[in-house]
């Protein structure tokens, strides 16, 4: 039998839930009911109790608001939370998922990995509603693991307030990142090694630095690098285990920075997983982030049974980015982010010197030009990126119209907006000029090479594909045995839809029978690093 408060809570529950029946009834998108005990308002800290339901009827089905909360119902702690946005009206809120007793509580929401803590985003200043899903979605495509999402429409005590995305928190978790825990006492070789995950960062929302990098933003700057712990935060770590981690990042510092860099010995290679380097400043820059590398950057350390290198990553908060704005030229679709200081010299909050550094290594900028071709030939295509963002901006059409009457800041000025667009309509088309003049800028400056990538290569290494158009299978005939070889084939969306690897052969049949007409795109590789790519047109 439920006890007098609880029966009274529920109570308030469902009345709060039929007060804004009469403004908001239904919708396309999932809906979550939030409730906090008494109705107090969520402060920043701490955490107040409340309750949450959410109506999720599957995936082109409708939600409505006298539907039962089917995709989790429970208690919940929330507060609100991030650094700047705490400025602005529409709020975001942290939510840790509890039992009946108020005891933190994993759970498996929309299908995201199984934790206690979420994170409802709310889209502000960027007023196309999609910079973070687009920027952690185009993480996901690099083979990285980034914050999985979902769109919401979020009623609070009883208020309507607006579009959310209900995102994941970067946290050592299964399914997230890293494999391993660090427990106080895990101080031997293998277990002291990892798993890590800290940041370099704003202290403005609680934050506490670690410890200072020894080597300067930039030649000549007098500011510094600081870290801060993530997961496990600082005072959870034994003064060995903060040692240990401090000393390893320090090394690859010294390694980077010292002049065999490019050593694969005695430089900076041991030390980090080259391609989430690759990966994370790829995605950094195709946005141009104007936060990118110096705040909200996420590394991650992992143990020696693991690897034990450290890697970049996850990705965390593009609000910024996709030329939304307008100071230390985050508008402009030309410059590389990484050199960040030469545009904005002042502050503290400067990128680590690191990534200026890889790009004169020529390994790491020959890694990077070939992974920035290969996902240009496929996610990352131009058509397939404005038909991804048209999507999302069909998805939310709806929605987006009772986001901006509660909060009606079309064709007004939101720090820092660098275009004000009156519609909703012209905020995408914003977002995708941008986005088309950002990658054509970077097609014809991007760092170094890969072998001549494309027309000038498949010359050298593919000597016939026939049949282009076909139906049933393709052939590859190559210049000499491929060693070792590789062919991925893609479909517009960038998914992989055929492969074959370890391929010893001068010829190659692909069975394209199954696939639908269409586009498709190659990636041949050789062991060399040799690499070529182009079209294949499917007909049936």
């Amino acid at each position: 039998m439920l006890s007098s408060v609880k029966l009274l809570f529920l109570t308030f529950f469902v009345l709060c839930q039929f007060t804004v029946l009469a403004q908001f009834t239904d919708s396309n998108l999932p809906i979550v009911v939030i409730n906090t005990a008494g109705g107090v308002p969520v402060p920043d800290n701490p955490k107040v109790d409340a309750t949450m339901g959410i109506i999720y009827n599957g995936e082109g089905v409708r939600n409505y608001m006298t539907d039962p909360f089917n995709e989790y119902y429970g208690n919940i702690g929330i507060e609100t939370r991030g650094s700047s946005s705490q400025g602005f009206p529409k709020k975001q809120y942290g939510v840790e998922t509890r039992d009946g007793f108020g005891v933190k509580q994993d759970v498996s929401i929309f299908n995201m990995a199984i934790d206690n803590d979420w994170v409802l985003f709310a889209p502000y200043s960027d007023k196309s509603l999609m910079r973070n899903a687009l920027a952690y979605e185009m993480g996901w495509q690099t083979g990285q693991y980034a914050p999985r999402t979902q769109f919401v429409e979020v009623v609070l005590n009883g208020s309507y307030d607006g579009v959310y995305i209900f995102t994941e928190k970067i946290k050592r978790k299964d399914g997230k990142v890293g494999t391993d825990d660090v427990d106080p006492n895990d101080n031997t070789f293998n277990q002291i090694s990892g798993d890590y995950i800290f940041k370099v960062d704003k202290t403005t929302a609680g934050g506490v630095i670690a410890w200072t990098s020894p080597f300067p933003h930039y030649s000549g700057a007098s500011t510094y690098t600081k870290f801060q712990l993530h997961d496990p935060d600082l005072d959870s770590l034994s003064s060995a285990q903060f040692n240990y981690l401090k000393d390893y990042v320090t090394d690859f510092e010294t390694a980077l920075m010292g002049p065999n860099f490019t050593d694969p010995v005695l430089g900076y290679a041991p030390y980090i997983d080259v391609e989430s380097f690759a990966d994370f400043m790829l995605v950094n820059e195709v946005s141009k982030n104007v936060d990118g590398y110096r705040i909200s950057t996420f590394l991650h350390k992992l143990r020696l049974s693991e690897g034990g290198k450290l890697w970049a990553g996850p990705l965390w908060d593009f609000n910024l980015a996709f030329g939304n704005a307008n100071y230390c030229q985050g508008g402009w679709t030309t410059g590389w982010e990484i050199y960040f200081y030469q545009v904005c010299p002042g502050g503290s909050l400067q990128n680590p010197p690191w990534w200026e550094r890889l790009v004169q290594d020529p390994e790491f900028t020959h890694l990077l030009n070939c992974r920035y071709q290969e996902l240009r030939l496929g996610p990352w295509h131009t058509d397939t990126l404005m038909n991804r963002i048209d999507e999302i901006a069909l998805y939310l059409e709806e929605s987006q119209i009772r986001n901006f009457q509660r909060w009606p800041i079309l064709g007004t000025f939101v720090w820092p907006n660098n275009f004000v667009g009156s519609t909703y309509a012209q905020e995408v088309g914003y977002l995708k000029s941008w986005l088309f003049d950002r990658l054509n800028w970077m097609d014809n400056n991007m760092f170094g090479s890969c072998n001549d990538l494309g027309v000038q290569n498949e010359e050298k290494l593919i000597s016939s594909l026939i049949p282009n158009p076909a139906s049933n299978k393709v052939q590859f005939t190559f210049s000499g045995t491929l060693t070792n070889g590789s062919i991925h084939l893609y479909e517009s969306s960038g998914k992989i839809v055929r492969s074959l690897t370890d391929i010893n052969s001068a010829i190659i049949t692909l069975d394209v029978s199954n696939l639908e007409a269409g586009i498709y795109f190659y990636m041949v590789e050789h062991e060399t690093g040799t690499a070529s790519s182009g079209k294949l047109s499917i007909i049936k």
